[in-house]
């Protein structure tokens, strides 16, 4: 089979990799985004595809534009390839494009969908608390991840998954998935069947405004947040604004699924959560995991947190180097 790739961030690179050890499939091109400048000297690099491209010495093309540069364009009909495979590509392609290959585009989309079309299906997925995601492979048509799928495999998440843990596996379950989704088009033994559009929903690009914290709401929720948008979400603490990278929701709902460190601790935290302290308050500072605050419904422990111009650090580590106080604020 010749392949044509898309793709761009290190998402891609499993499933890139393992398209070029399949001795019946040959990737004749690889399509990604252009180079970024990247680092505080400001030094182009290229994107993580494009350095796997390079090392196996496959032709690699990054228009600014796909749907409008005429030599891409000549260049994807010349290849007369089999299949274009897209995997975090990040543009759109065009009706023209999506028409070009024998057994047309296909696409390995990070959740089960219908649920989560669009740019941050991991993300969202974990902010709303799902138990499961998943890989999708469809065929892609004009509109936002709405294509006929094809084959699709699931992940369950853990409690203390975050955004990072979920995109790796769901990254390798991608590349396998590709292999069996090519090959069984191109032996027939795959009928695509179309999504059910009463079910989809929606995981649009993530805004700077969707990082920050509201200590109202509860535990679990601040959770999900937090690790669903790592390693980015934020709240304001002395007045400077302190990143909160990874947390645990200490509710009597989540007590068998934490950490066994955690769990071990137990008799330092239980008696705070009959507390009823205003949320985002400090009422517990627990030898070694770090400070406990409340929410709307139950505590949340700070497991490692970002203070503004220091390095991260862990909960504990937290609380000694800054001198936190019971009866602190966050937020």
């Amino acid at each position: 089979m010749r392949l044509v790739f898309f793709g761009t961030p290190e998402f891609a690179v499993p499933s890139l990799e393992r398209l070029l050890q399949q001795p019946e499939m040959a990737v004749v091109a690889v399509v990604t985004q252009p180079d970024k400048r990247r680092g505080r000297g400001g030094d182009l690099s290229p994107s993580p595809i494009k350095a796997v491209a390079i090392a196996h010495d496959s032709p690699v093309w990054q228009p600014r534009s796909v749907k409008k540069h005429a030599e891409t364009l000549e260049n994807l009909k010349a290849a007369e390839a089999d299949a274009f495979v897209v995997v975090a590509y990040g543009q759109i392609l065009s009706p023209e494009i999506l028409a070009m290959p024998r057994l047309g585009c296909v696409n390995a989309h990070g959740s089960l969908l219908p649920q989560y079309r669009g740019a941050a299906p991991i993300q969202w997925c974990l902010y709303h608390g799902e138990a499961e995601t998943g890989i999708t492979t469809m065929l892609m048509d004009a509109g936002m991840d709405t294509g006929a799928m094809l084959l699709k495999t699931q992940l369950p998440i853990g409690l203390m998954d975050h955004a990072g843990d979920v995109a790796r596996s769901l990254a390798h379950q991608a590349a396998d998935l590709l292999v069996e989704t090519l090959a069984g088009l191109d032996q027939g033994a795959i009928a695509p069947f179309p999504q059910d559009e009463a079910a989809a929903t929606y995981a649009p690009l993530i805004q700077k405004a969707d990082y920050a914290l509201d200590w109202e709401n509860g535990a679990i929720a601040l959770h999900n947040h937090v690790r669903g948008f790592y390693p980015n979400c934020v709240t304001t603490f002395r007045g400077s604004s302190l990143k909160i990278l990874m947390t645990v929701p200490l509710t009597g709902e989540t007590l068998a699924q934490l950490p066994a460190e955690v769990q071990a601790a137990a008799s330092d935290w239980t008696p705070l959560l009959n507390r009823a302290d205003p949320p985002g308050t400090i009422i517990g500072l627990v030898k070694p995991l770090g400070a406990i605050a409340t929410t709307r419904d139950g505590l949340l422990l700070l497991h490692t947190v970002k203070p503004a111009g220091k390095r991260t650090q862990s909960g504990w580590d937290f609380v000694n180097g800054s001198h936190l106080e019971m009866g602190e604020r966050l937020g």
